[in-house]
């Protein structure tokens, strides 16, 4: 089948599921990193559908188990940005390259800035500090509800992370504050994103809840999913993709905010008669296991995706493709909980494609030309 003849792509973003060190990695701080082979290595690892596929295949990752007769092109690329988040990560997918990281605060975020949020918002603030967001919250939670200061926090990567109680701050009053942040955070403080995650429970016992919502920058160039939507193509979105892309370029967003989720967008996505991209993050592999070092839990995760995959397979029409990427790594077996610089495994499937080696890719981007050519689109 001619790449005129496809109809609807299928991208799928592993969020974080990293096939091995880049060779720049030590200057991230992330030499001798690998997500998948740290996954593996739990003995726990069950995934014959991504086998059949050619995950094995792809150089470097042959302790997977190679196959004989894959049913995808397999490879992996390397990243051309300068940076390791998922911001980055997605814009080069997507065609964008960020020859300057992103700004990060490892000493937190400046007081002159935090006084005249705080001034915008009503509250004050606790913490500025790069941390965990299961512990700050363990942490700061109590001093939060008893003086209804927020918990803001960043990482190693380009964020403005807010926390609140969903006691005492609403979901609407966090996403407001969230917007306010968004809004300031501008020149030297641009981050990649706002974040806001509100958390319920009561002390000592405070738990993340699923109300977490992204404020992105707007991607600073042209992207995949521009070209798609102003072609009169259909861009649907699923998770955080529409978040991450600031809604730029998309028709259609499904919410989702887990891998269960996701698995269940790309499905009701599946259903309807569209013409163009779905694009689906799943990102509990970053968020719930590679974030808190839970390498058992990332291979059960990645078990669980394997079998979703295998039903969804047999299902894909002749005018289907399917690709499976990732943005980045997240290393669960180094004393990092941070994302970590890594190549990202490539498998293509489906019409108009006939398996074979595609070998180290340099540039995320090749994703994005790959289907711009699809459906005849310029980026």
């Amino acid at each position: 089948m001619k790449n005129n003849e496809i109809k609807r792509v299928f991208l799928c973003v592993l969020d974080s599921v990293g096939a091995g060190e880049l060779p720049d990695a030590a200057e991230f701080g992330d030499a001798g990193s690998h997500t998948l082979k740290s996954v593996f290595e739990t003995g726990k690892l069950c995934i014959p559908n991504l086998q059949k596929l050619g995950i094995g295949n792809i150089d470097g990752l042959g302790f997977l188990g190679k196959n004989a007769t894959p049913l995808a092109s397999f490879g992996k690329m390397s990243e051309l940005s300068m940076g390791k988040d998922t911001t980055t990560g997605h814009w080069e997918i997507s065609g964008v390259i960020c020859e300057r990281a992103l700004p990060t605060f490892p000493e937190g975020f400046p007081q002159e800035f935090l006084d005249r949020f705080s001034e915008a918002v009503g509250r004050g603030v606790l913490c500025n500090k790069p941390y965990s967001g299961t512990q700050v919250i363990a942490d700061y939670g109590k001093e939060h509800l008893d003086t209804g200061k927020l918990i803001v926090y960043t990482s190693a990567d380009s964020v403005f992370q807010v926390a609140a109680h969903e006691a005492l701050v609403s979901r609407e009053e966090l996403y407001k504050i969230c917007e306010t942040a968004r809004e300031m955070l501008t020149g030297e403080l641009a981050v990649g994103r706002v974040i806001a995650r509100p958390f319920a429970g009561e002390y000592p016992n405070f738990y993340r809840t699923e109300g977490r919502h992204d404020y992105s920058l707007e991607p600073t160039g042209r992207t995949l999913l521009d070209a798609l939507s102003e072609a009169g193509l259909d861009v649907i979105s699923v998770g955080k993709i529409s978040d991450i892309f600031a809604g730029r370029g998309v028709t259609r967003a499904i919410a989702a905010k887990n891998n269960d989720d996701s698995a269940r967008g790309v499905d009701l996505a599946f259903e309807s008669d569209f013409r163009g991209l779905c694009f689906a993050n799943f990102v509990d592999f970053d968020m719930v296991y590679g974030h808190r070092n839970d390498a058992v839990g990332y291979a059960e995760a990645i078990n669980r995706f394997d079998a979703w995959l295998g039903g969804f397979l047999p299902k894909l029409r002749e005018d289907d493709l399917l690709i499976i990427t990732a943005d980045h790594g997240c290393d669960p077996g180094t004393p990092s909980t941070d994302h970590s610089r890594e190549y990202v495994p490539l498998l293509i499937c489906g019409a108009g494609n006939e398996p074979r080696d595609l070998g180290v890719i340099t540039g995320f981007s090749y994703v994005a030309h790959r289907v711009a050519d699809i459906f005849g689109v310029k980026l």
